[in-house]
């Protein structure tokens, strides 16, 4: 179920500090982002992707990598139902972008 309470809240607070309908427009627009997580602070942390702290060595990663990728690979999901698979496929793209990262960040 994805969440409404970032909307309900935002609408009430845009209401009460502006005292216009048009507060209330732009806090349920806020609170509408804050729902669908556009402010998500785990794209600037790929290391809680993969469940490790950064002070894991090169082999942690890539044992880590594996074992997730092994779980949400898009073609071990073959036979379940369209919604599992696009779920796994988002996932592994969030695990490839988030070792990608750490190797980039590695590398330098």
């Amino acid at each position: 179920m994805k969440r409404w309470y970032g909307k309900l809240l935002g609408f009430i607070a845009g209401w009460l500090l502006m005292r216009h309908p048009l507060g209330g427009l732009i806090g349920l627009i806020i609170g509408h982002a804050f729902d669908e997580d556009w402010f998500r602070l785990s794209r600037d942390n790929p290391y809680r992707v993969l469940n490790l702290t950064r002070d894991a060595s090169d082999a942690e990663i890539d044992q880590a990598y594996r074992r997730l990728m092994s779980q949400y690979h898009p073609d071990k999901m073959a036979g379940v139902a369209d919604d599992l698979r696009r779920q796994a496929e988002k996932k592994a793209g969030e695990i490839n972008a988030a070792y990608d990262r750490i190797k980039a960040q590695r590398k330098r």
